[in-house]
């Protein structure tokens, strides 16, 4: 649904974000990563990110608008085990792709 920009009711990586899973990544704080946005492209869905720590790109993909409210330069953390994206006090669930 999410495709055809309708809300998502999907809870799989890269749709909407669960409550739990939002909650299990904000009690691992330890497993965030800072990161900045290399490119975003609202059409595709696809974000690239690269982590502070060891500058690695990350190409990340989420169907509910990450893509579209994301600029080059934005700061960002990613919490990989949980698959969720901060930008700011907003949670997106990303598909690593």
């Amino acid at each position: 649904m999410c495709d055809h920009g309708d809300t998502c009711s999907s809870f799989a990586p890269g749709h909407a974000l669960h409550l739990i899973q939002a909650r299990m990544a904000s009690a691992t704080p330890s497993d965030w990563a800072d990161a900045i946005v290399e490119a975003a492209d609202a059409r595709s869905g696809f974000v690239i990110v690269r982590t502070l720590d060891d500058a690695e790109p990350i190409a990340l993909w989420n169907g509910t608008g990450a893509a579209s409210t994301l600029t080059p330069g934005t700061p960002v953390s990613l919490h990989e085990r949980y698959h969720v994206l901060a930008v700011g006090r907003e949670r997106f669930n990303v598909l690593r792709g």
